[in-house]
């Protein structure tokens, strides 16, 4: 189960209650690029969910279409919590104006640092126009977004890694009740002033999931979770049986890689950062493009792994659209991408592959997952599956 993130497929019908009324990020990156070359995406329907410059409509798609959320919220918490079937009721807490007073003492006190910033900051701008300060008087860039995320930044000459993790874990404790925020995210950074960089020694410390996911029903059936990338942080660990790298598209297709060769069962469940992290929120057309076709041409390798009884999903959590103002996320649909091993067979033996068009709430990929696996259904939890076993009810 691969998510590439922030890649969003058209606004949601209530996106303008977010300010993203006409926001569509697979689009408008085409568009912006002239258009894309996604051949392994393509062929399995990508440009069958939504016109896409450079990606025609599949003449044998696999199943395909758009998901979307049921309940609020446009980031990478609730967009992956969604697909595993944990609906928030009401928002998660944001700060367009910065934590309040009493919310930034409690996080001094606890964790023992003075903070500087405390407003909402695209990542990059915060350690340029801050950094030299935090490097002068050792506190701590905070700063958040649109969504629900308290940032802490540090130089990793200032502050060591391990030391920020230790300041977050403490932010994460003090940070409950109504200030009970989506993530806290340590961001150390590194090099001289005036040319910054931010390390991949990035970590998430999310909430946990306010109730049951797919993950918990899995485990209880004995289905061991593979989380690669920040999956393990963002369900604060919760129904995760064992963490893999990713800090990198690269390095979390590398575990894949590890994964496919030595597991004989379960779900991998990946997480492809750098559509958002590196590229969306920078508005980096060029190289969101890049990453894309990088996962098209590695996914096509992993294509050819699949046994007949495995289960191949692409989706996505939200969007970040680079042709709309500012640089947070968007609230938008997810692509939904999925073939099994026995699919890829009979399109490569020139067998038609038995795709179809499939719209639904995120949590529709839980219970699929769930019942791929099991055989199984989780009446409690929302969605239903699209691949017809044996789960099919709204």
């Amino acid at each position: 189960m691969l998510v590439i993130d922030a890649c969003g497929v058209g606004a949601l019908p209530d996106a303008g209650a977010y300010g993203d009324e006409g926001t569509n990020t697979l689009a408008h990156v085409a568009q912006a690029a002239g258009g894309l070359a996604l051949p392994v995406l393509g062929s399995l329907g990508l440009g069958s969910i939504l016109p896409l410059d450079g990606v025609p409509a599949a003449s044998d798609p696999a199943i395909h279409g758009r998901l979307h959320a049921l309940g609020p919220g446009k980031d990478s918490v609730t967009g992956h919590w969604e697909m595993m079937g944990v609906v928030l009721e009401s928002p998660l807490p944001t700060y367009p104006h910065g934590f309040p007073a009493d919310a930034t003492a409690r996080l001094v006190q606890a964790m023992g640092h003075e903070v500087i910033g405390n407003a909402p900051y695209n990542g990059i701008a915060a350690i340029e126009q801050l950094g030299s300060e935090h490097l002068r008087t050792g506190a701590l860039i905070l700063y958040t977004s649109q969504d629900s995320v308290l940032q802490l930044a540090a130089h990793v000459e200032r502050l060591a890694p391990e030391d920020l993790y230790r300041a977050c874990e403490a932010a994460r404790r003090a940070m409950s009740g109504e200030h009970a925020v989506g993530r806290v995210i340590a961001r150390p950074f590194t090099g001289p002033e005036g040319a910054f960089q931010r390390t991949t020694g990035r970590r998430d410390f999310a909430l946990r999931p306010p109730g049951r996911s797919y993950l918990d029903v899995l485990q209880d059936a004995g289905v061991d979770v593979h989380g690669v990338g920040k999956i393990d942080d963002l369900f604060a660990g919760v129904g995760v049986t064992q963490a893999h790298p990713g800090a990198s598209n690269a390095q979390a297709l590398e575990s894949v890689d590890e994964l496919l060769a030595r597991v004989e069962e379960g779900l991998v469940f990946v997480n492809l950062i750098e559509t958002d992290q590196l590229y969306g929120h920078r508005k980096d057309v060029r190289g969101f493009v890049g990453a894309l076709e990088e996962v098209d041409r590695r996914l096509g390798l992993l294509l050819g792994r699949l046994r007949e009884d495995d289960l191949l999903v692409v989706t996505a959590d939200h969007g970040v659209d680079p042709a709309h103002p500012g640089t947070d996320h968007t609230r938008e649909y997810a692509p939904l991408l999925a073939a099994s091993g026995e699919m890829i067979r009979r399109r490569l033996a020139g067998e038609r592959a038995g795709g179809c068009r499939h719209d639904g709430p995120l949590a529709d990929v839980g219970a699929s997952v769930l019942g791929w696996l099991t055989g199984r259904d989780a009446k409690e939890l929302p969605g239903r599956s699209f691949t017809g076993k044996p789960r099919d009810r709204s």
